[in-house]
């Protein structure tokens, strides 16, 4: 029954968006398609996590921004400048640091227990540290230092942008590989208080660090795997196409490009969901169900409990950073104080659980359905608050308190959603079968 509900919620859902584009704009509605299928991966990255193996993740936020910094490492031209001035320190650098945790880790083991094991890793770390400062501040310095107007950092490889997307999952799922390896086998709550801790010390590193992403100052100008307008409206075959059909090139140029997004994004968002429920009905996906349901249980059968978990963390941040790619790739740029909990953390957490944690088409409808409604809900509000207050004049206060006050009508929505849903159905709109 639950089941076959599903296909009249998506039309619905696509009535939705068609009814934005009648009666707003066609830019509005396939924007927001856009940024409504980027979002129902994410909450498809975290619906692996919680849906399969109730693996409770707050940091959504950091694997996002990853995938974000991924765009700019991997498409961004290289700073020739840059490189020049201090390039080559900055990577001894990082290499010394990587090597001294390195040197820590495998002397913990032999290094005799008591006071010498505490003074000897000590030693270690504070002459790691103090060679790695050595020659990480004069590199960071050297660098900030060419152009810090338009350049001031490394820049990427200048490799095509579609290559940035698996690269932003391969961030996300080292971040949450080193995540998982120390909090997994803790309770779930401090798993929650790790990976919140993580998300703001990766947001802190891209707003702080102007020679790897700019900072605060922002990477613009990220290449596109699809044409930019202007081109499109010098590009005779399109201009023709749109007087064939009597279409303004200008408008029309910027639909077109968002319809190829669309394409990108749905492929995607296909094979991802094809391979999840391919996986949900496997072996090992009856096995991730049973050790979600009893973990005890599932231990007392020989089931690797810990590795499973961190098999399936990775795997969901993997997805998360593949998303963050995509969207900061839609954006054309990367803005490090964009990232904030309530959008790209407890937004997600409500379109999987008003969705239906577990099923994958679930996530799909919440990531679609929340998104409209964050960004609809307020133009719909103003509508309503006009249409009540015709009668009263312009500058009335009662009209001008409504109208200021539309933006907060957002959170309210999304507070009353997930109070409705969770009333009346608790398992989400379309529930694990």
């Amino acid at each position: 029954m639950t089941q076959s509900r599903a296909p009249l919620y998506f039309l619905i859902m696509a009535l939705l968006i068609l009814a934005v584009g009648v009666f707003q704009s066609w830019n509005s509605a396939l924007s927001i398609l856009n940024m409504g299928l980027i979002s129902a991966i994410m909450a498809l990255g975290v619906n692996l996590q919680w849906g399969y193996a109730g693996l409770f993740n707050v940091g959504v936020m950091g694997f996002v921004a990853l995938g974000g910094l991924a765009v700019v490492l991997t498409s961004m031209s290289p700073v020739s400048a840059a490189w020049s001035a201090g390039g080559v320190r900055m990577i001894i650098s990082l290499a010394v640091g990587i090597a001294t945790i390195v040197i820590a880790i495998m002397a913990y083991p032999r290094l005799p227990k008591g006071r010498i094991r505490g003074f000897g890793l000590a030693a270690i770390l504070l002459v790691g540290l103090w060679a790695f400062r050595s020659l990480f501040d004069p590199a960071v310095a050297a660098i900030e230092a060419i152009d810090p107007a338009v350049t001031g950092y490394l820049g990427g490889l200048g490799l095509p942008v579609i290559l940035a997307w698996p690269v932003g999952a391969l961030l996300a799922a080292g971040a949450a590989w080193l995540v998982a390896k120390t909090a997994l086998g803790l309770r779930s709550d401090y798993l929650a208080i790790a990976t919140l801790g993580i998300a703001e010390i990766i947001i802190a590193v891209l707003k702080n660090e102007d020679w790897l992403s700019r900072g605060v100052k922002n990477v613009n100008g990220l290449p596109r795997p699809v044409p930019y307008e202007i081109d499109l409206q010098g590009a005779e075959w399109f201009v023709s196409l749109c007087a064939k059909f009597g279409f303004d090139p200008v408008s029309s140029s910027t639909i077109f490009v968002k319809l190829l997004y669309a394409g990108f994004f749905l492929a995607v968002i296909i094979i991802i969901v094809t391979a999840m429920e391919l996986a949900l009905k496997s072996p090992w996906g009856r096995m991730m169900r049973a050790i979600r349901d009893n973990e005890v249980a599932a231990e007392a059968m020989g089931k690797d409990v810990t590795g499973r978990h961190l098999q399936i963390f990775v795997l969901g941040a993997a997805i998360i950073g593949f998303a963050g790619a995509m969207m900061t790739t839609l954006d054309g740029q990367l803005t490090p104080t964009a990232y904030q909990p309530l959008r790209y953390t407890f937004l997600v957490w409500v379109m999987v659980i008003v969705g239906g944690s577990g099923n994958n088409w679930g996530a799909v409808l919440g990531g679609m359905l929340i998104w409209f409604l964050w960004i609809e809900v307020e133009p719909i509000g103003g509508f309503i608050v006009n249409s009540l207050t015709a009668g009263l004049e312009d500058g009335s206060p009662i009209k001008s308190g409504l109208l200021d006050r539309l933006a907060y009508m957002r959170y309210l929505t999304m507070g009353i959603i997930l109070l409705v849903v969770l009333r009346f159905s608790p398992r989400g709109l379309l529930p694990e079968k």
